[in-house]
């Protein structure tokens, strides 16, 4: 992230953009109610849930009459738009409202040329930051706004996941659509300077990549709408050694995720438009997968300002698999080479920003993406790897960060990825929220959408019970003797071996299962009278046909990596 680098930098342009219409959030009603609730006889698990949602609570920050928010954490005291769009979208099993102010903020500060902030922050911190650049103040003076790059946009699918938990506000997702397209279309006006279809990263912050090394020559920072080329990069840089403009899969990405939300908001609105956003965001994907995905190599590169393949394996082919940019080859590809691969991203401490025996790699213990693991990509994961069916990858990396939060109950940014040694500030938002939602993957409830995911691994030796509510219907999960037993509204839904997740719709109906621990479960289920039995593997997903459990998608399971 950005954060404190900006700092140091001159100002290269003046604001003269307007806001967009904030009409919405001023007539914005009430919200369903909700709460969740985690108990266990794990000692150490409850205790680590328990400092976990008392952390989370503390980076509630009321920025003004209209908006209290949820903060990125730790030292950075405000919301930024790689981050809290999603942090919200999570902190909504607590808190509607909140969710969907992290969400209005941005769309309420878009200007109209498209361009979203990067970070806002209340009008009472202002005095401290106002000699900066790339900042001014929203046009009600209750803000401040930066500007300083497009800043890691993971903000549609949160967006849209809000949308269901208000009960599928149609006035909301009206204001969505409209900075969805407006945002797409800034992108691809502004950033594909050479015109070959690959959107560009200009900074070594578009991405949210703080200090990688792996940006040769970039400006930490770029607020204009032209590239930084030639005799427009700042003076401390050497223009012939300067490898931007990048061919960014995260960029590409940023405008996939956009697009499939706006075909799945026109399905929703019916207005004609479905097919068309669709083709769009296939436009996007092709691009990606026949100009940045090297088959030999497993994995997307990026591509300097020449097109030549940059040679750094970056942990960002996750990123793009949160953005679902991949096909189900490639991500299971990535997985087996390389997330898997002890000496590339599978660390004592996993996921490391930059593969761990790549010649760019520093263990840097600073705010740095050239090496350590952040919290923000364990918060990552999760969509990543779920979009895919690797559920029992999620588990195998929620218990390395439970372990190890556990042990020290605190929430920093950064992990020494051979020690484990944790970085930076405690109570980081997206590693508090990171460890919440593993636990809500493993031992929990989630809601998506208009469906629940029953998550139940056996935890031996204990007991626990996860209790999710949300407007008037109460979701139940209890686990004892490593048999999970489910119901709504107290009225009982199924009971089966732990192991795997259940998948229903709001009523409880049973839409598929699937295996989320890391070796084969002999299943029985026990649901309106009927027992069924089967011996399942990792990541294998089943329905129900006829009264019987059918195969429906069987995803490898490359664990442990073997060359």
């Amino acid at each position: 992230m950005t954060h404190k680098l900006f700092l140091l930098l001159p100002l290269l342009f003046a604001f003269g953009h307007k806001e967009i219409d904030t009409n919405y959030s001023q007539r914005a009603g009430k919200v369903p109610a909700t709460a969740c609730y985690f108990e266990t006889s794990d000692t150490s698990l409850q205790r680590l849930y328990n400092v976990a949602e008392e952390k989370a609570a503390k980076n509630v920050r009321k920025f003004s009459d209209q908006f209290t928010v949820l903060v990125e954490g730790a030292e950075y005291g405000n919301v930024w738009i790689e981050t809290q769009p999603m942090g919200g979208a999570m902190y909504a099993k607590r808190n509607v409202l909140i969710a969907r102010n992290n969400q209005l903020i941005f769309m309420d500060r878009q200007r109209e040329d498209g361009k979203i902030p990067s970070m806002i922050g209340p009008i009472s911190d202002y005095q401290y930051v106002k000699h900066l650049p790339f900042l001014d103040l929203s046009k009600d003076s209750l803000y401040f706004q930066f500007w300083g790059s497009i800043q890691g946009y993971n903000f549609p699918e949160p967006a849209l996941e809000v949308y269901f938990l208000l009960n599928k506000d149609t006035a909301y997702l009206t204001k969505l659509y409209k900075c969805l397209e407006l945002f797409d279309a800034f992108l691809w006006r502004t950033r594909d300077s050479d015109n070959n279809g690959c959107l560009e990263a200009w900074c070594t912050t578009d991405n949210g990549e703080d200090q990688s090394i792996r940006f040769k020559g970039a400006p930490d920072l770029w607020a204009n709408d032209f590239a930084p080329t030639g005799k427009n990069l700042p003076p401390d840089i050497n223009p012939e050694k300067s490898m931007v403009p990048y061919e960014s899969m995260d960029m590409m990405a940023y405008s996939y995720s956009g697009r499939k939300v706006l075909a799945e908001i026109s399905a929703i609105k019916g207005n004609g438009k479905t097919n068309y956003w669709y083709a769009k965001a296939k436009e996007v994907k092709d691009k990606m997968s026949q100009f940045l995905w090297r088959p030999e190599k497993h994995a997307y590169y990026d591509r300097d300002k020449n097109n030549e393949f940059l040679p750094t394996l970056i942990h960002n082919s996750l990123r793009t698999m949160n953005f679902g940019t991949m096909s189900q080859e490639m991500a299971d590809d990535f997985i087996k080479f390389h997330l898997l691969n002890p000496d590339e991203f599978w660390t004592p401490m996993p996921l490391p920003s930059i593969a761990a025996n790549d010649p760019l790699f520093q263990n840097s213990t600073m705010n740095n993406w050239s090496g350590q693991p952040q919290g923000l990509t364990y918060q990552r994961a999760i969509k990543a790897l779920e979009n895919y069916g690797h559920f029992a990858e999620v588990t195998l990396i929620g218990h390395k960060l439970l372990d190890k939060t556990a042990r020290t109950l605190k929430f920093t940014q950064q992990f020494d990825p051979f020690t484990g040694e944790q970085n930076g500030g405690d109570g980081y938002g997206p590693t508090i929220l990171s460890v919440l939602e593993y636990i809500s993957r493993m031992y929990g409830v989630n809601i998506s959408k208009d469906t629940v995911s029953w998550n139940g691994l056996a935890l031996p030796g204990n007991k626990y019970s996860y209790t999710q509510k949300w407007g008037d219907k109460t979701f139940n999960l209890n686990q004892e003797n490593d048999k999970v037993r489910c119901s709504i509204n107290a009225t009982p839904l199924f009971t089966c071996t732990a192991g795997v997740k259940i998948v229903t719709d709001l009523k409880g109906k049973v839409i598929e299962l699937a295996v989320i621990d890391t070796v084969p479960i002999p299943l029985v289920l026990a649901m309106r009278g009927k027992i069924y039995k089967a011996l399942i593997k990792p990541n294998e997903v089943y329905y129900l046909k006829n009264e019987k459990l059918v195969l429906k998608k069987k995803v490898p399971f490359d664990y442990p990596y073997r060359k």
